[in-house]
């Protein structure tokens, strides 16, 4: 779980070590003293920690101290903890320290709080905090810090991590080695890549951001406007909801999306399309199936044209009749959920299209064996390719593994094709061709479920079909990915609102589709 604060205006800027340690720089340079800074931040820490863990319901605290300013403010934290009645104890595997940390760990000698070389002296602990490294940490973790890591991650105890856990790569979530395995993290400043990099969030528990009062125009001289990563906040995807409706209006002015998809082998995907869909408000839906589909599609959603389509054999689209294929009719055209990856010509005809267009699932694997750069460089309206990490490995073979470092996979795969990349996962990433990145800060395993993709092709197309419809800059790329962002956060929301109600068991695909309405995200 992530804490975020909507009243903080840096609450959605997400920034790298390189950019985090020019901040800090910054501040020391202003005429800041480090001490303060450390004070400041470990004094809110030490706060929070008090709140989490009170004395009444624990009583010894052992501290990892590592090298830097980090143990620097582990070693404040034990101060204000002993000085509140904690029994503190430290364990300070290294002789070569910064200044600053070394008369911190004088002044913790001179309080009696003991100390040792030995990570077993931390054995008979009820709570540990780890202040061994902070975002500066890049070499791999080996010999007795390795061990000491691996004996505090079995001692089944509660830790909490001082800004991000030792361990970890600040920028990739990679884990140097070994990492810890923290109940909680509290983030100092700003927050980082790691945090929404899929492979470290079994590492970092539950998530927290200690603002400790950087000043915007500090983060705002190292770091571009608009930020090259960011939280999508609600406050934000409030922004990029469509205008509220003027009272004089008629279906056609709150946008006509038409959806490709289904089978006769898959026909539930394109019900589950239209249902996300139907869930974003657009005026006018219609959807192009195979013909044998259209009764089954009537009776779901009867408020939706229904364009039969000539099938094959099996059951697949054979080719769009002329009132799905004159695409001139329509603002955004969703493609791909329960194709089949028979109708290779379907696509084809889908990537002529002069309107924007969104593909996900089969159109995706198509779009691979096509050939995804010649296939998108032909195109001059806006894509959006929505894969999950078995597609995105289809569609860009050439890439580096995004499970190494997703963030920067995906804003190469947009820079490269000129598309808005859908990277999904437990932290969704939105690339835009512009080199932005829109990260979606929570989830649920809820929507590991058959069926939650077509869902979300529906409402990303719903939304986008408004905007245009109202005359939004939809070609700007960065308007498009923040709508596309903001369907991302409203079905994850819709997932987690469900997920409460009826556990994480109960949240079919279908059932998903129903709570979209209940998310509260109108203006």
């Amino acid at each position: 779980m992530m804490k975020l604060d909507a009243f903080d205006p840096l609450e959605s800027i997400v920034v790298t070590a390189d950019q985090m340690g020019k901040i800090e720089s910054r501040l020391f340079e202003a005429g800041m003293p480090v001490a303060a800074l450390m004070e400041k931040a470990a004094l809110l820490m030490s706060r929070r920690i008090q709140e989490l863990y009170p004395l009444c319901n624990l009583s010894r605290v052992g501290i990892l101290v590592g090298p830097g300013h980090n143990g620097g403010d582990a070693l404040v934290i034990a101060r204000e903890l002993h000085l509140q009645g904690y029994n503190v104890c430290l364990y300070r595997p290294f002789i070569q320290s910064k200044e600053l940390t070394i008369q911190h760990l004088k002044y913790a000698q001179s309080l009696g709080i003991p100390y040792s070389q030995e990570i077993e002296f931390l054995e008979n602990c009820e709570l540990i905090i780890d202040g061994l490294f902070g975002f500066g940490l890049t070499r791999e973790l080996s010999g007795n810090i390795a061990q000491a890591i691996e004996f505090i991650n079995h001692l089944n105890i509660p830790i909490i991590s001082v800004d991000l856990p030792s361990g970890l790569n600040t920028d990739t979530g990679e884990v140097l080695g070994i990492a810890i395995k923290a109940t909680y993290t509290l983030c100092l400043g700003l927050w980082k890549p790691v945090f929404f990099q899929d492979k470290a969030l079994e590492y970092l528990g539950n998530v927290e951001r200690i603002n400790f009062g950087i000043p915007p125009k500090d983060v705002w001289a190292i770091v571009a406007k608009p930020a090259p990563l960011q939280i999508l906040t609600p406050t934000l995807a409030r922004g990029f909801l469509p205008l509220p409706r003027p009272l004089v209006t008629h279906k056609y002015q709150q946008g006509h999306l038409l959806l490709i998809c289904g089978s006769r082998r898959y026909a539930g995907g394109s019900i589950l399309t239209g249902l996300g869909a139907r869930s974003s408000g657009v005026g006018m839906l219609s959807i192009a199936v195979p013909e044998s589909l259209k009764s089954l599609l009537v009776s779901h959603l009867p408020d939706a044209l229904i364009i039969d389509c000539p099938e094959t054999e099996n059951g697949a689209i054979a080719e769009l009749p002329p009132l799905a294929a004159d695409f001139n009719n329509y603002d955004i055209i969703g493609c791909g959920p329960g194709l089949t990856q028979e109708v290779t010509s379907v696509v084809e005809k889908v990537l002529k299209a002069n309107c924007p267009v969104i593909l996900d699932a089969d159109a995706l694997n198509i779009l691979a064996k096509l050939g995804t750069m010649d296939s998108l460089s032909q195109r001059k309206a806006t894509t959006i390719l929505t894969p999950h990490l078995g597609e995105f490995k289809r569609l860009f073979p050439n890439i580096s593994d995004p499970g190494c470092d997703r963030i920067a996979a995906v804003r190469t795969a947009a820079q490269d094709t000129g598309a808005i990349i859908l990277l999904k996962g437990a932290r969704t990433a939105i690339a835009t061709p512009n080199g932005s990145v829109w990260l979606i800060s929570e989830s649920t395993p809820a929507l590991a479920r058959g069926g939650s993709g077509d869902v979300l092709t529906g409402l990303i197309g719903g939304l986008l079909a408004q905007n245009i419809a109202s005359g939004g800059k939809i070609e700007t790329g960065v308007d498009v990915g923040g709508i596309v962002a903001t369907a991302a956060w409203w079905h994850a929301q819709a997932g987690i609102l469900a997920a409460k109600e009826r556990t994480e068991l109960g949240v079919d695909a279908f059932t998903l589709s129903q709570w979209l309405v209940k998310v509260g995200i109108v203006k």
